[in-house]
């Protein structure tokens, strides 16, 4: 599947890539808002063939934030001295932000074309006018979410409230995957292959998350609470 080659190909370039992205941050927002541009002028007027399937894939698609997002995810469910957190937990928040100036331009052009249809009273199946509300609540914790991963937004902010909103993360990452859920799975159902191993790789990498996170919370709790007792004096 396309989505799996674009997911191993960005896994690998946030790893190639680290340093520059800390050093520099300001330049890949730019490239990130640059690609937005495009794309949503492509969706307007005529753009080289090969420039618009590449963004028709990246951004249309959403392949390149969700990517980015699966690896933001993703760093949570490794130790915290592992050689993934210490590489990749500096730039972070970085590569949210990219992902959400991304988004960004999927979720304008997505919203602009279904918002007619509602309004006009037109027909929609059911599956894709949960699909839109699911998408308009993600659209709203984008937002919230991806605002406060600027460090100046950050630092105005209560650390407490910061972490409190900062878990909505969470609620996110599973809409998105219903809200992936609920565009492929007609498909699928009637038979449609590419649909069918859409939901079959999506399934796999979210559910695996979720799995994972669950574990690492677990053993990260075991730890803190082992830490105290293995510094206590034994009893005499």
């Amino acid at each position: 599947m396309t989505f799996a080659l674009i997911l191993v190909v960005t896994v690998a370039a946030t790893f190639a890539l680290r340093n520059p992205i800390k050093k520099w941050p300001a330049l890949f927002y730019a490239l990130a808002v640059l690609v937005d541009v495009l794309f949503v002028a492509g969706s307007f007027l005529e753009l080289p063939r090969l420039l618009w399937s590449a963004l028709f894939l990246l951004v249309q698609k959403c392949t390149l934030s969700l990517a980015l997002f699966i690896v933001v995810m993703y760093i949570g469910v490794f130790a915290r001295d592992s050689k993934v957190q210490l590489w990749l937990k500096p730039i972070r928040a970085e590569l949210s932000i990219i992902a959400w100036i991304l988004s960004l331009g999927h979720m304008a052009v997505y919203l602009v074309s279904y918002l007619p249809r509602i309004t006009a009273g037109g027909s929609m199946h059911d599956n894709v006018m949960v699909s839109f509300v699911v998408a308009l609540v993600l659209f709203v914790l984008l937002l919230a979410l991806g605002v406060t991963s600027f460090n100046a937004v950050k630092k105005r902010m209560r650390t407490e409230s910061w972490k409190r909103l900062q878990r909505l993360a969470y609620a996110f990452f599973a809409l998105v995957y219903v809200h992936l859920l609920l565009m492929l799975l007609p498909s699928a159902l009637h038979g449609g292959q590419v649909a069918q191993a859409s939901v079959a790789v999506y399934s796999v990498v979210f559910v695996a998350y979720f799995v994972l996170r669950v574990v690492r919370a677990l053993l990260d709790r075991r730890a803190t609470q082992a830490t105290p007792a293995m510094g206590e004096a034994p009893a005499a």
